[in-house]
């Protein structure tokens, strides 16, 4: 499947909308870790796992990008060196990021809000999260291993649906957490953000892309 690319973007408009993409996604998840309301299901099983294994955020983090790196190659049944190599690129930065930003948000007086304030900003979390993926799959340059799964069902087996894609994508993080939930008998970045990023955030990248950046065209996109 191609996709349009009505108005190539310069070099400089590139890197900055990927750059803008990459910090907003970071501080979406990081802003969700630190509310403790509910993450992303990604981010959420990554939480669990770290307390599970007694290890980094970080370290888990960059672990889960491997394991769905592997897995994403099996999807498409072939090795992609090129796509693998952004995957990689993508997330070490990437990671760092969410564990920076849950840190410096933990330090603020935002975690001791009342608790209607701290629910409307992991919702928010969640919500800059998705208008992230939209931007920076649009420009489909690399694509963070999780995402790129998401891009992958979307557009090889969904016929670009983006609302079907996500849950879909998230049956692996799923399962981590029951695993996780199971052998510690407690829940950690489960909550009302949670289910709204199961139930909408599909349907908020379909939303980015049609009203943020809508000059932004999926470009090159091969899967």
């Amino acid at each position: 499947m191609k996709a349009r690319n009505d108005a190539p973007l310069r070099s400089r408009q590139l890197i900055g909308y990927f750059v803008f993409s990459i910090l907003l996604n970071g501080f979406g998840n990081g802003l969700t870790v630190a509310m403790n309301l509910g993450s992303a299901l990604w981010t959420a099983s990554a939480v669990n796992l770290a307390h599970a294994l007694h290890l980094t955020l970080l370290t888990v983090l960059l672990a889960e990008g491997v394991a769905v790196v592997l897995f994403n190659a099996l999807v498409l049944r072939r090795l992609e060196w090129r796509r693998i190599a952004g995957n990689f690129i993508f997330m070490i930065p990437f990671s760092f990021l969410v564990s920076w930003f849950a840190r410096l948000i933990g330090m603020t007086p935002l975690v001791a809000l009342p608790l209607l304030w701290r629910v409307v900003l992991d919702l928010f979390g969640i919500v800059c999260t998705g208008v992230a993926v939209s931007i920076y799959q649009r420009l489909n340059v690399m694509l963070h291993p999780n995402d790129d799964l998401m891009q992958i069902l979307r557009f090889h087996f969904l016929r670009g649906n983006a609302a079907l894609a996500q849950p879909l994508s998230y049956v692996p993080p799923i399962t981590l957490i029951i695993i996780c939930v199971l052998a510690t008998r407690q829940a950690y970045a489960l909550n009302i953000g949670t289910l709204f990023s199961l139930v909408a955030q599909g349907a908020i990248v379909g939303l980015a892309d049609r009203w943020v950046f809508p000059q932004l065209k999926h470009r090159h996109l091969v899967v």
